[in-house]
């Protein structure tokens, strides 16, 4: 199969080698013969999609933004991929940054943009250097800056180092991480094409995304839209780990059978080993159970189909031997530790979802306790500003709902009927306070002052006293 993005080219992070494979001649093209609203509509006749998670039309997403030139508008490009189980937009900086660079700027001309801003995560030290050397070359090479080409066309690039936060891979955090603020959500509306970075129209989009747009129009939409799965064509970088013997960033159209991507191209699960559970777009996603994983395609629609979803296709494979309650006790610890504590759903509902975890793993949990788990998921999804109160409650909610018989297991005993610890009344020893431990020694002090009482009332006991 053709790749769009991972060629097998040695050295196409140069300049001069992607030029002689056809570089930037889509950019030529676009700045020569193209109108920026043609553009756009070949973009959306692709049928092209967000790759960051949420499968949006990114033609439809660059027709939002405001005509004309009243005010500054921007381009934000989300190479802040802090989502566990992602790796793949560092394999586009470091093996072809170039079509990347070379799609931004077409998405940029198509929107009347002035100003791109290529927002890494701070961890990633290695490909910012990588890009800012890049974006370098290209201004040397005069694809980015004033008159470009002399086209009349002039847009700046800037390389931003980002926060280190999870919070900032959501649209509107990095805008305020841009800004040199606090990485908080906003309220939506106004939205990011309306309102933006500084006040002013912006669009955010995937590195990965972006990257396809030099080879659509270079190739035509209808090429694009044939790859893969109609409703979600093109190609997916599949960022496979866990328990296979060939981890790594995978280059397949979509609709591929997930069986064919673990066993065909991921050389199938380690030692032998049958799987339990696999995660299909990285640690917010909703699990898949063996018998779903065996006949499920990878695309957006066919995930949709079973309540999960493609997000970064960032698939996670666990075996037959996984403790399933410790996999989710740790996802949910990381979204526990990235909550903004904007909104006090997920503020809160993350600590007492991870408390209520430690405390089953620990040993002491309750058979009610997997209920309560999905009631506060499920009142912590859908009622935060941002996306991040979901990605926190989905795991907890259908992993507990597909995987109840692990959680079951862990469960010693049923303590249900007993009252938990009132931290702020905890030295009062009344019935309503008492843990287990205490309804132990309460047992004790009532049969040992029983014994005292009974002593009392020996007429032998009461002479000798005397």
């Amino acid at each position: 199969m053709e790749k769009i993005i991972l060629k097998d080219i040695p050295d196409l992070d140069k300049i001069s080698v992607y030029e002689s494979n056809g570089g930037y001649a889509a950019w030529k093209k676009v700045l020569s013969q193209m109108k920026p609203e043609e553009v756009i509509e070949e973009v959306k006749k692709s049928g092209l999609r967000g790759r960051g998670g949420a499968c949006f039309p990114t033609g439809l997403k660059w027709s939002f933004m405001p005509k004309g030139n009243e005010k500054p508008k921007y381009l934000c490009c989300n190479g802040d991929e802090s989502e566990p189980g992602s790796f793949k937009d560092r394999e586009i900086f470091e093996k072809n940054p170039h079509q990347f660079i070379e799609g931004a700027l077409i998405a940029a001309y198509s929107m009347g943009i002035k100003a791109v801003y290529v927002y890494i995560r701070g961890e990633y030290w290695k490909w910012i250097n990588i890009m800012e050397e890049c974006v370098s070359d290209a201004y040397k090479n005069g694809y980015i800056g004033k008159n470009i080409l002399g086209s009349g066309y002039s847009v700046e690039m800037y390389v931003h180092k980002g926060a280190g936060a999870y919070i900032c891979g959501e649209e509107s955090s990095l805008m305020n991480s841009l800004e040199g603020k606090r990485g908080y959500p906003r309220v939506k509306p106004p939205f990011p094409a309306a309102v933006g970075v500084w006040g002013n129209p912006t669009t955010i989009n995937n590195i990965e995304t972006l990257a396809n747009v030099p080879e659509i129009i270079n190739k035509g939409a209808e090429w694009f839209s044939k790859i893969g799965e109609p409703k979600h064509p093109g190609t997916l970088l599949f960022g496979v780990s866990g328990h296979v013997n060939k981890p790594g960033v995978y280059e397949l159209p979509t609709g591929i059978p997930l069986m064919t991507l673990i066993n065909d191209y991921c050389g199938g699960v380690k030692n032998g080993k049958d799987f339990k559970m696999i995660i299909p777009g990285g640690s917010s996603m909703p699990p898949l159970t063996k018998e779903e994983s065996l006949t499920m395609k990878m695309d957006a629609e066919s995930l949709k189909a079973v309540g999960s979803a493609i997000g970064t296709a960032g698939v996670m494979v666990m075996n037959e031997d996984t403790d399933i309650v410790h996999v989710l006790q740790r996802i949910t610890k990381f979204y526990y530790h990235e909550s903004c504590g904007q909104c006090t759903p997920c503020r809160e509902g993350c600590g007492w979802m991870l408390k209520v975890l430690n405390r089953i793993m620990d040993g002491t949990g309750r058979h009610s306790d997997l209920d309560l788990l999905i009631s506060v998921a499920e009142n912590i999804e859908g009622n935060t500003i941002c996306a991040l109160g979901d990605a926190a409650a989905w795991p907890v909610k259908w992993t507990i709902r597909k995987f109840r018989k692990e959680f079951e297991a862990k469960i010693k005993e049923d303590k249900t009927g007993l009252p938990a610890v009132n931290k702020v009344h905890g030295l009062r020893k009344s019935e309503e306070y008492m843990t287990i431990s205490d309804h132990t020694e309460q047992v004790k002090v009532e049969k040992l002052m029983g014994k005292v009482q009974e002593l009392t009332q020996n007429e032998d006991v009461k002479r000798f006293s005397s």
